[in-house]
């Protein structure tokens, strides 16, 4: 593990993070975290907070840590989609192999409704695509 800290620390909430500025070299050696913002992923706003004025290093580490955490979400949406796809493989399988009539009518309401709503949606996605791209062939 490094011993040296970073210089900022972002604590993650849902839709975004509270920031704080570490500061390690004081006469105590005590880690302090003075919070200096709050940070909303969804609509980009940076709040300092209390009085504060963020600098020039503070704007850059809190762009920075947007962007990557921006991007650290949208892989997670697209990680999580594909363990579903892994988890309806497994469904499928257990429901071939181990599944006792009992348990597949616990499952079978539910489970249809669901993959009938998810299979709606895509279709209505791809057919709005496809007349866009009629539409527009150049976008």
């Amino acid at each position: 593990m490094s011993a040296e800290l970073p210089d900022y620390f972002f604590r993650t909430r849902e839709n975004g993070a509270f920031v704080f500025r570490v500061d390690a070299e004081n006469r105590q050696r005590r880690i302090e975290m003075d919070q200096i913002a709050v940070v909303n992923i969804r609509n980009g706003e940076i709040k300092p907070h209390g009085d504060r004025d963020l600098d020039e290093d503070d704007m850059a580490a809190i762009t920075t840590w947007m962007e990557e955490r921006r991007a650290t979400l949208a892989y997670r949406d697209i990680d999580d989609i594909l363990r579903t796809v892994d988890h309806l493989n497994q469904t499928a399988h257990w429901v071939q192999t181990r599944a006792t009539e009992e348990q597949i009518d616990a499952v079978l309401n539910p489970l249809l409704l669901s993959m009938h709503d998810l299979r709606s949606v895509l279709v209505r996605k791809r057919t709005d695509r496809m007349l866009r791209e009629r539409q527009d062939p150049e976008s």
